[in-house]
C-alpha cells in the first residue's frame, strides 16, 4: 500500500509539473520575417516573455542543404529580418515581426495559457513555380540545384523543433499541442502575371494542407494576412496583379471553414514600398491573435 500511494505521488507531481503549450507556426515571406525596429518598440515588449517560447528557423535559400535549425528561447526582440541560427546559438537582429504583439495579444484573451511559436518564413518566395524569381518557392515539388525548396527547409525546422522534448529548459517534458497557422504571404505572387495571381487560392489551398499535416492536424485552424500596396511605384502599383491575389486569399478563406482573413493591412504606413512600419508589425501581431482566437472559439 506504501508502494502504491508513492507512486500515486511521484504521478501528481509530474503532471503537476509537466507544461502544456499551444503551438503556434508562423510563415510567409518578408513581411512576416518583419521589418519593425526593435528601437520603436514600447517598453513593455522590449524584455523577455516568461511563458511564450519560439523556435525560429534558420531562413534558407532553395538549393542549398536542407538547414530548418533553431533553437527554443524565451520570446523577445530580434526576431525579425536579420535573425540567424546555427542551432546552437541564436544571433537576434535589431528587427521584429508581429510575433511579440501576437504572444502579447494571446495571453490577455487567453490568461494563464502558455504559448510555443515555430517560425520559419523567407523574403521575397512564391508558392506558384513560375513566380519563384531569385527568392525560391513553397511548392514541395519546386526543383532547383539540389531539389531543396522552402518546404524542405520548413519540414527541418518543424521537425528539429519538435525533437526538442524539453523547451523551456526546467527538466521537465512539455506537451505542444498544435493550435494554428499565421500565414503571411502572396506578394511574390501578384507580381509576374494574371495568371499566376489567379491561381493563387488553389495554390495556397495545397500548401496550407501540407503543413497542417505536418503539423499532425487536418482542420488546424488558419489566419491568413491580406497583401496591401504602398503604391510606392510609378504606375501606383508595386504588385501589379495584387488584387486578384486578395481576391483568391478570400477565396481561400471563404471555402475554408477553419480559416479567417486579417485585413488590417490596408491601413498601415510602410517603411519602403515592400515592407509595413513598426506601428504596422505592432498592430498587425494582435490582429492574427484577435483572429486566431475567434477561430478557437467557433470550433469549441
Amino acid at each position: 500500500m506504501r508502494k502504491i500511494l508513492l507512486l500515486l505521488l511521484l504521478l501528481t507531481i509530474d503532471i503537476t509539473f509537466a507544461k502544456v503549450y499551444r503551438l503556434y507556426y508562423l510563415g510567409g515571406q518578408s513581411n512576416m520575417d518583419g521589418f519593425g525596429y526593435n528601437k520603436d518598440l514600447p517598453i513593455e515588449l522590449t524584455q523577455p516573455f516568461s511563458t511564450v517560447f519560439i523556435f525560429h528557423g534558420n531562413s534558407s535559400p532553395d538549393g542549398s542543404p536542407v538547414d530548418g535549425k533553431g533553437l527554443w528561447q524565451p520570446l523577445q526582440p530580434g526576431h525579425g529580418s536579420g535573425f540567424y541560427s546555427d542551432g546552437k546559438t541564436n544571433k537576434l537582429s535589431d528587427r521584429f515581426g508581429i510575433e511579440l504583439t501576437f504572444a502579447q495579444r494571446l495571453l490577455e484573451l487567453m490568461p494563464g495559457e502558455s504559448i510555443a511559436i515555430i517560425k520559419y518564413s523567407r523574403g521575397g518566395t512564391s508558392i506558384d513555380t513560375a513566380a519563384a524569381g531569385q527568392f525560391g518557392c513553397w511548392d514541395p515539388d519546386f526543383q532547383k540545384g539540389n531539389r531543396v525548396n522552402q518546404y524542405d527547409h520548413f519540414l527541418a525546422a518543424v521537425k528539429n523543433a519538435l525533437s526538442v522534448k524539453d523547451i523551456d529548459g526546467d527538466g521537465e517534458d512539455d506537451t505542444l499541442i498544435p493550435s494554428g497557422i499565421l500565414w503571411m504571404q502572396g506578394e511574390s505572387d501578384a507580381c509576374f502575371g494574371e495568371a499566376i495571381a489567379g491561381k493563387y487560392s488553389i495554390n495556397l489551398k495545397r500548401l496550407i494542407d501540407l503543413i497542417r499535416a505536418a503539423l499532425w492536424t487536418d482542420d488546424l485552424p488558419v489566419a491568413i494576412g491580406r497583401i496591401s500596396d504602398s503604391g510606392q511605384h510609378p504606375s501606383g502599383k508595386v504588385w501589379t496583379h495584387g488584387e486578384i491575389v486578395r481576391q483568391q486569399q478570400a477565396l481561400f478563406v471563404k471555402e475554408d471553414q477553419n480559416a479567417i482573413l486579417v485585413a488590417s493591412t490596408d491601413y498601415y504606413g510602410y517603411s519602403d514600398p515592400w515592407h509595413y512600419d513598426s506601428h504596422g508589425y505592432l498592430d498587425l501581431g494582435g490582429q492574427f491573435a484577435e483572429a486566431i482566437v475567434k477561430l478557437h472559439q467557433q470550433t469549441h
